[in-house]
This record gives C-alpha cells, sequence and structure tokens, in this order.
C-alpha cells in the first residue's frame, strides 16, 4: 500500500511539473479535441488522438525534460531559436518522426527518422495531412541586403487535425502565399522585428485569409495591443494572446 501511494505522489507531482509552466488551449474536431500547449517565444506543442507532436523545440524555451516525448516534431527552419538538436533528443522516441527542412537536415546529419519537406509539400503521417508552406522576408534585411529569412529556406506547415487546419507560419512576413490562404482555422503568425512581421503586417495578413481564431507568437517585446486594436472591428478573427 505504501509502494501505491508513493507512485501516486509521484505521478501527481510529474504531472504538476508539466503542467506549471504551460499555457493551454482546447479546440474540438471531428475527430477529438486538439490541446495547444503554449511554451515560449515560437515552440509549442499540439496533443491530437493519442499523439504528441511539438512544433520547434529550443532548450531555452522551456522544461523539455518534463514535457511528453514526441510522436512527431515539426522544425520550420535552422535557426537557434527554432532548432535545437538538444531539445530535439530529450523528446524523441525510438520510432519519433522528424519533419524539417533541406538547410536544417544539412546542420543535423546525425538525426534518425528525419523526412524532409520543402515549400509546397504535402505529407500524410499519423492521421495528420501536413502541408509546408513558404516561409520568407521581403522588407526585412541584414545590413548586407540579404533577408533574414531567404525564400525557399524555411517552411511554415499546416496541419489538419480532423477537419480543422491549423497554420504554423514559421519566421515570415504577411508574404501572398499566406495572404491567399483559404480555411484555416487556427493561425499562428510572428510579430517582432526586425526578424518577422510588424503589428500592422499581421494584421494584413489576417484580414486576407481570415483564421478564424488568431495567435500572434515569436513576438518579444512587440505591444500585443497594437495587433488588438488593428482587427478590432473584424468580428469573424477572434485575437488571442499568450505569454510567448
Amino acid at each position: 500500500m505504501k509502494h501505491l501511494f508513493y507512485l501516486i505522489f509521484i505521478l501527481f507531482n510529474l504531472n504538476m511539473t508539466y503542467s506549471q509552466d504551460l499555457q493551454t488551449d482546447k479546440l474540438e474536431t471531428n475527430s477529438g479535441e486538439i490541446e495547444i500547449n503554449f511554451v515560449k517565444h515560437a515552440s509549442l506543442f499540439f496533443e491530437f488522438d493519442g499523439k504528441i507532436i511539438h512544433i520547434d523545440p529550443v532548450l531555452r524555451m522551456g522544461n523539455y525534460e518534463n514535457y511528453p516525448k514526441a510522436d512527431l516534431i515539426l522544425i520550420t527552419h535552422h535557426h537557434g531559436d527554432h532548432m535545437d538538436l538538444n531539445a530535439i533528443d530529450l523528446i524523441k522516441k525510438e520510432n519519433t518522426k522528424i519533419i524539417l527542412t533541406k538547410k536544417c537536415h544539412e546542420l543535423s546529419e546525425n538525426l534518425s527518422e528525419v523526412i524532409i519537406m520543402q515549400n509546397g509539400d504535402v505529407l500524410n503521417i499519423n492521421q495528420l495531412e501536413i502541408e509546408a508552406i513558404p516561409a520568407y522576408n521581403m522588407i526585412h534585411k541584414r545590413e548586407s541586403g540579404e533577408p533574414y529569412h531567404p525564400k525557399g529556406e524555411g517552411n511554415g506547415y499546416i496541419i489538419k487535425f480532423g477537419n480543422k487546419k491549423v497554420l504554423v507560419a514559421g519566421d515570415t512576413e504577411n508574404i501572398p502565399e499566406i495572404k491567399e490562404l483559404k480555411n484555416i482555422d487556427i493561425a499562428f503568425l510572428p510579430m517582432n522585428l526586425p526578424y518577422t512581421m510588424t503589428p500592422e503586417m499581421v494584421a494584413d495578413a489576417a484580414k486576407a485569409f481570415r483564421p478564424k481564431v488568431l495567435y500572434p507568437y515569436h513576438y518579444s517585446n512587440t505591444d500585443t495591443s497594437i495587433l488588438i486594436e488593428l482587427l478590432k472591428n473584424e468580428k469573424d478573427i477572434e485575437v488571442r494572446i499568450k505569454k510567448m
């Protein structure tokens, strides 16, 4: 009996540790509930149909030693605040699949169970449909004139959970490929300078493709109230702010 009580105590405390630093939202689909766990910056993970899907896990963003192991990991691009091999090593299992870009793969050749996706690729895996879309800068550039995120290097991902589409846009601006999207239920759009979008760019993109729920993410010290003000009259777009 003492052993049983000890096991319950340990499991309770592990669950408390797992949840203390996370914010969570839930969305119903025709195939069950999506649980969205917000870590920090661009790091997220989804729970759906018994599977765990991590997005851009990075050790300094969260307590990855306490988060559930991944069935699937998606990496948007190779920058250090999005791809962290140590974080991947902590959360991967023997059969974890890792979806990433060609450049990410060049920098992580020791990773196994890797699937390279390029802009435009569509993949069906773990009862999910995943589409890789472009993520790049048109306006914001380095002093050399090179975009912070050149076209073709990074991915955004559209993940279809049952009948719901979730866009995780990666590091991008309000590029035409995003503004042309249709039927997005939840959108994560990055909002920090000089690397991604201004609040005005996020609002412009959202007004074009009209997600039902919009989460600005990767926003650092950007004033999120500006975005709320810009979209206050768009009654069919719900802006949700999480600490990211």
